[in-house]
């Protein structure tokens, strides 16, 4: 049977890109035959449940979707957990909501619920978290076209986290999550019985501040965060089907943060993520322009490394498994381009950043800029937001515009309502 899709097929799309892939099929570059630029080939890498990756909260959404080492909020849980040890509140809850990609789709949304409690020693901190992603309405066909029934598909992960001070300056976090994601209903898909996908998976995270900086009369802050996110087994819809990795993410980066005085304060912030999944190799072509294979009908790979290994394998593996530039040469033998594998390694890492200008601790206004190389997914944007807080009560909202031509993620909205709880008591730290 089909799966054919509704409302301009983009939730067939996304289906797409979060199902099990068979065996990848890329012809890198290979000049002779696809007559195009070395450097304009594309070669993305696609992983199951990839609404893992999407920024969750309007804060960070205003700078770039840049969060690990910002100031600690309850969103801290998706950006780098072990910033809630140094959060100044005693406890938080955040709540976010997206309209997602509404310019194709006009029912496909992401909702986001997170909260933290300091625990009675003021040096750790737990929390947890809901990601629930709609992806919209879809219908489903049979091979003729006949309608079998409506379908709305919908992913979520639920999170723990756990937070500690390891020292004044430093702190250390683990997040335990459970993700699900149920792209078809149970139906019977080409005679093989489909099934919600799941996974566990984990975040490691760590966390230094130096909160007493002095340049010249005006005092500082710098911070730097690490996160390793969503390291977990791999997973499948079918009994049949291969399981595929989650995205697993490297992220990293600064922050600096000047009080002009005692109402202005402004941070700048800048993310380095790189996924910690296997890059889709090059395979070689016979001389009837098809991808050979073995004896044993398995693809033969013309550089690059096989994409089915285990996590551990693939996460190590991904800071060198690009199969740069291939072409062949006057004798047909493959060849690959002196330094295009470092190049294609490069390639696979985005920045994301800006800054994020406070008056009176109650106005915030924000703004930052996201950069993919274009052989790697293309993503390109410029991100504003603004933000208040008022006693318990605080308010973010932020705006994207895509510097790509017809951007699916162009104009994209995100809000987030809070309300955060000193306590009328300080707690002391106990040693």
């Amino acid at each position: 049977m089909n799966v054919t899709p509704i409302r301009w097929g983009l939730p067939l799309l996304t289906l797409v890109a979060a199902a099990p892939l068979s065996a990848q099929v890329s012809t890198g570059c290979i000049n002779e035959l696809s007559g195009q630029d070395c450097d304009k080939q594309l070669n993305t890498i696609t992983t199951a449940v990839p609404f893992l990756m999407i920024s969750p909260d309007s804060r960070a959404g205003g700078m770039g979707d840049g969060g690990v080492a910002v100031s600690p909020d309850a969103n801290a849980i998706h950006w780098n957990p072990s910033k809630l040890a140094f959060a100044e509140n005693e406890s938080e809850f955040r709540m976010s909501y997206s309209p997602w990609l509404r310019n194709l789709v006009p029912d496909m949304s992401m909702a986001y619920l997170a909260g933290f409690k300091k625990l009675a020693n003021n040096r750790s901190a737990i929390g947890a978290s809901l990601r629930y992603f709609n992806l919209g309405s879809i219908q489903f066909t049979d091979i003729n076209g006949q309608p079998i029934r409506d379908f709305k598909p919908a992913e979520f992960a639920i999170d723990l986290t756990f937070s500690q001070k390891l020292s004044d300056r430093t702190a250390g976090g683990i997040t335990l999550r459970y993700v699900n994601s149920n792209l078809t209903g149970g139906l019977n898909v080409s005679g093989a019985n489909t099934k919600a996908g799941q996974t566990i998976a984990a975040d490691v995270s760590f966390y230094y501040i130096k909160d007493d900086l002095e340049l010249g009369q005006k005092d500082g802050e710098f911070a730097f965060g690490i996160n390793v996110s969503n390291i977990g087994a791999k997973m499948s819809y079918s009994d049949a089907a291969k399981r595929d990795f989650i995205p697993i993410n490297l992220r990293l980066g600064p922050r600096f943060t000047m009080n002009m005085d005692e109402y202005n304060s402004l941070s700048f912030n800048l993310d380095i993520n790189k996924l910690l999944v296997p890059t889709p190799p090059v395979y070689l072509l016979d001389s009837s322009g098809n991808v050979a294979k073995d004896d044993q009908g398995n693809l033969i790979i013309a550089s690059g490394e096989d994409p089915n290994r285990g996590v551990a394998a693939g996460m190590f593996g991904s800071f060198s498994d690009a199969p740069g530039v291939v072409y062949y040469d006057d004798n047909g033998a493959v060849q690959v381009e002196s330094g295009s594998k470092f190049r294609e390694e490069m390639r696979e890492i985005n920045l994301g950043g800006g800054f994020e200008y406070w008056y009176a601790k109650q106005f915030a206004f924000r703004g930052g800029y996201f950069w993919e190389h274009f052989t790697k997914g293309n993503r390109k944007y410029v991100t504003l937001g603004a933000g208040l807080r008022y006693k318990v009560f605080s308010l973010d909202l932020s705006y994207l515009i895509a510097n790509t031509q017809r951007s699916p993620l162009a104009n994209t909205l995100r809000f987030t309502i809070g309300f955060n709880f000193d306590g009328k008591r300080k707690k002391t730290e106990v040693e």
